[in-house]
C-alpha cells in the first residue's frame, strides 16, 4: 500500500466509523482525556493539515498562521473536514521529491513519516472519540500494522498490531511490557533509527 493509499485508507475508515456515530452527544468528555469528542477530531483535522504544511515547508519549523478546526462545528462537517484535511496531506506527500524533509519535534520526516503520523493520529484520535461513544473503534490491522513499523521499530511482536499501537501511544497495557509514557515516534527514515525506544519517561 503506498503511503497516499495509506492515508486515505485511513481517513475513509475513521469517516465511516465517526459517520455511524454523528447521531450521538459529541460535545460529552472522553472518559481520561481533557478532550471532548468534538476536540479529538477537530485536533486529528488540525493535525492534518499541520502535516501537511510541515511536509511542503521544508526542514524549518513554519509557525507563521494560526489553525485551529473549531470543534463546536457540526459531527457532520468535522467529519467532512476531516477527509478534505486527509486528501490534502495526501496529495502534498504524493509530489514530493524523494528526498523532501520537514520540520517536526520528533525529527525532521520524509514522506514516508508524515503519512504513517496522519495515519497514527487518525486511528488512535478516532478511537479516543470512540471511548465517549458506542461502540469502540477498532481499525483494520492493514492500516495497524504498517503505522506501527513505521514510527514504532521497536514495538515487540508478540501481540496484535492494533493492539501494540495503542501500547505505543501509551493508551494501553501490553503484557509483559512496561507502559509507555513520554512516548514518542520515530518519524524520520527508518534508515536513520538507533534502535532505540527515543521514549522519555
Amino acid at each position: 500500500m503506498t503511503d497516499t493509499n495509506m492515508i486515505m485508507k485511513a481517513a475513509a475508515e475513521c469517516q465511516a466509523f465517526l459517520e455511524s456515530a454523528a447521531g450521538q452527544d459529541w460535545s460529552g468528555p472522553i472518559p481520561g482525556l481533557r478532550w471532548t469528542v468534538a476536540q479529538a477530531v477537530a485536533h486529528t483535522a488540525d493535525g492534518l493539515l499541520w502535516y501537511a504544511t510541515d511536509l511542503a515547508a521544508g526542514g524549518r519549523e513554519l509557525s507563521t498562521m494560526d489553525l485551529a478546526v473549531r470543534p463546536e462545528t457540526a459531527p457532520q462537517d468535522l467529519i467532512a473536514t476531516l477527509g478534505t484535511f486527509a486528501t490534502v496531506l495526501a496529495r502534498v506527500v504524493e509530489g514530493a521529491p524523494p528526498d523532501a524533509r520537514g520540520w517536526h519535534p520528533y525529527g525532521l520526516a520524509d514522506a514516508s513519516g508524515f503519512a504513517a503520523m496522519a495515519c497514527d493520529e487518525l486511528l488512535v484520535h478516532t478511537y479516543d472519540a470512540s471511548l465517549g461513544l458506542e461502540p469502540d473503534f477498532v481499525p483494520s490491522e492493514e492500516l495497524a500494522l504498517p503505522t506501527l513499523g513505521r514510527l514504532f521499530p521497536w514495538a515487540p511482536g508478540l501481540a496484535g498490531a492494533w493492539e501494540t499501537l495503542l501500547w505505543a501511544n501509551g493508551r494501553a497495557d501490553l503484557w509483559g511490557q512496561e507502559r509507555q509514557t513520554g512516548w514518542r515516534w520515530h518519524c524520520a527514515p527508518l534508515t536513520q533509527w538507533d534502535g532505540t525506544n527515543p521514549r522519555t519517561g
